[in-house]
């Protein structure tokens, strides 16, 4: 690597860093004024470059005609965000935070196949900036024109949102909603259309990222997600809601990843080790390394990193006699089900996958409603559950038997390791280093061939001759998801399971009784990546094979799904949830190539008609084992700092 080829590759990680700051810094200005953490935000960057290619070619691509798509295209985007925000959004301000995460996933499946429907899957290659197509000699190389362009964009852009925040009396008022929104409200301002100026400014901005990368990169369906991912990684190293602060951390990711591409690889004590692979989750370990040393992040405050006030939380009441009757008779329905099998031949395989999928969504309400620690990467137990039992069965030919108790044993200990750094945090900033420790654990199993066998995966994962028939495995599946669940609900009913809880709702009096929060939640972790494990050795096995997707971010997201549409507070929740995304998602596919358009208006519709997700809702009418009244009743069990309510002072 020679000095010249360093410096041309860190100018082209300015270009990359101008481009992961604009959509960065809407993110964070939407995140600090209304609090939503916007997952479409990501899709709207993908309409930003669909729009200005579809615009170069209505209007032409001379250089008033691609400059003036631009801006239109980013004007676009921001009247798309504008009508979101009015809506569906306004709808839901009251509704948990989660809930609100998941409205914006619903927005991201219909705005993909809104994508598809109307430009195609094919990749689109839009024109070059006019006058822009050469480049520049330095030191020898060149640089793109477009590319020193794209490095000017970015400064002026903070310059701009600079004047916009402290020189004006519209952006007095988003920093005065942003350190306090009751007082803004409490002076008359009218705070939905703040609201709504903010959204549309900050998708405005993700717009003009996306329409500014038209000339650099092909349109696509996958570059919502792609985004999204790094627009998180960017706004959490910077500080929630702080702008400089997304400037300052694009610039370091940016940096980095281009210094890695540049360095290629190094030898350590004679092990060659590839730096260029590390671009694939550099920012995810830089993400790590700020929230372990610096929670708030680079120019964050402190305060932000606590968990903000939600509603009272009523304790859990055991199940009645009525409704433990409705639950065998439920499995004795499950148990019988394969009679049906000649009439419905595909039913016995979608009940397995329900079962697998209920396993993995309880592993996860178990941290997310009693515990009250948000996950956003809680597939990385999936994988690594699955990828130890397929490794042993493949790799070192163990039996399935074996196979069935390491992988969730090999799972558990990867989450007491990511668990001991995570509980150490709450909030947004604890769920997204679950998502950065879940993306290294992806990139080791996509990159090291040797081993995990890459990208290609692992094959040959069969269960024993035992098991072999399809009948045998559905009674495991079965077996396993009704033990999980019945194990993981006498551990909530055990005094581990009061403490987590009373930790949950307050932090200070749990301290104050002699109860270690910490310990508690991180062997709370360790106990729901057990249990994660086992569903993720259940879906090798079902497969016959295991793929680096099974551990991918999509996956962990249908995990929060599947439980904020059961509902948090509900025992049934994560039961209810699965069963009716899988259901849905099977059904809706086999019928549609639109199929997540459909999930997503499902979703949303479901959303704002349950608040509290469908088991939480229908708790209102019946008793159950998770009754949500405001108060608990005598005798339930509760101690009396389990029905405060979430503090402010709670991890």
């Amino acid at each position: 690597m020679t000095l010249s080829s360093l410096i041309v590759q860190m100018i082209n990680g300015l270009a990359d860093a101008s481009t992961m700051f604009l959509v960065a810094a809407g993110l964070s200005l939407i995140f600090g004024v209304t609090r939503i953490v916007n997952f479409a935000h990501g899709s709207f960057y993908m309409v930003g470059i669909y729009v200005v290619y579809t615009l170069v070619s209505l209007i032409g691509a001379s250089g008033l005609g691609f400059w003036s798509a631009v801006l239109l295209s980013a004007m676009a985007v921001a009247v798309l965000g504008a009508l979101v925000e009015i809506l569906i959004l306004r709808r839901i301000y009251r509704a948990p935070e989660l809930f609100q995460l998941l409205a914006t996933f619903a927005l991201v499946l219909v705005f993909k196949d809104a994508a598809l429907y109307l430009w195609g899957p094919e990749d689109l290659f839009g024109p070059r900036a006019p006058g822009l197509g050469g480049a520049v000699q330095l030191l020898g190389r060149r640089i793109p024109q477009y590319d020193l362009v794209l490095i000017a964009i970015g400064p002026l852009v903070l310059g701009v949102l600079w004047l916009v925040l402290n020189r004006t009396r519209w952006g007095t008022l988003i920093r005065a909603a942003t350190q306090d929104r009751e007082m803004v409200g409490a002076l008359g301002i009218n705070q939905s259309w703040l609201f709504t100026g903010v959204f549309a400014l900050g998708c405005f901005l993700a717009g003009l990222g996306g329409a500014l990368q038209g000339p650099r990169i092909p349109a696509n369906l996958a570059l919502d997600l792609e985004t999204i991912g790094n627009a998180f990684v960017v706004v959490v190293v910077g500080g929630m809601g702080s702008i400089p602060g997304a400037f300052l951390a694009a610039l370091l990711i940016a940096e980095i990843k281009a210094l890695c591409v540049a360095i290629g690889q190094v030898s350590v004590f004679g092990v060659v080790i590839s730096l260029s692979k590390l671009t694939l989750v550099v920012e995810f370990l830089v993400m790590a390394v700020i929230l372990v040393v610096r929670p708030w992040g680079l120019m964050g405050k402190p305060q932000a990193a606590a968990r903000s006030t939600g509603q009272p939380e009523a304790p859990l009441a055991p199940a009645g006699a009525g409704v433990r009757k409705l639950a065998w008779a439920a499995v004795a329905l499950l148990l019988a089900a394969p009679l049906l099998s000649h009439s419905f031949p595909y039913l016995t395989v979608l009940l397995v996958e329900i079962f697998i999928a209920v396993l993995f969504a309880a592993s996860l309400h178990f941290i997310m409603g009693p515990g009250g620690m948000h996950s956003f990467g809680h597939a990385a137990y999936f994988g690594l559950g699955a990828y130890a039992a397929a490794m042993l069965v493949v790799k070192l030919h163990w039996p399935m038997e074996l196979a069935l108790v390491v992988g969730p044993l090999v799972a558990g200990l990867g989450a007491l390791l990511f668990g001991w750094f995570s509980v150490r945090l709450s909030g947004v900033y604890l769920a997204m280093l679950t998502l950065a420790f879940a993306q290294i654990v992806w990139a080791i199993i996509y990159q090291w061939d040797e081993v995990t066998g890459g990208s290609n995966g692992l094959v040959g994962v069969w269960p024993s001759a035992w098991l072999a028939s399809p009948l045998a495995y559905y009674y495991l599946a079965l077996g396993c998801a009704v033990a999980g669940l019945l194990l993981l609900r006498r551990v909530l009913f055990a005094p581990f399971g009061y403490a987590m809880r009373a930790a949950r709702d307050s932090v200070l009096r749990s301290d104050a009784i002699g109860i270690d929060v910490k310990r508690m939640q991180w062997l709370a972790f360790a106990l729901a990546g057990v249990f994660c494990g086992a569903a993720g050795v259940l879906f090798a096995f079902s497969k016959g094979s295991i793929s680096p997707e099974a551990i991918s971010v999509s996956r962990s997201v249908d995990g929060l799904v599947m439980v904020m549409l059961g509902g948090l507070q509900t025992l049934l929740g994560p039961v209810v949830g699965a069963s009716l995304f899988t259901w849905l998602q099977d059904v809706i596919a086999r019928e549609t190539d639109y199929w997540r358009a459909i999930l997503g208006l499902v979703i949303l519709a479901l959303v704002l008609l349950f608040p509290a997700g469908i088991a939480g809702y229908f708790q209102r009418f019946v008793g159950g084992p998770a009754r949500l009244g405001r108060q608990g009743s005598k005798g339930s069990g509760g101690a009396p700092e389990l029905k405060a309510g979430i503090g402010k002072e709670a991890a």
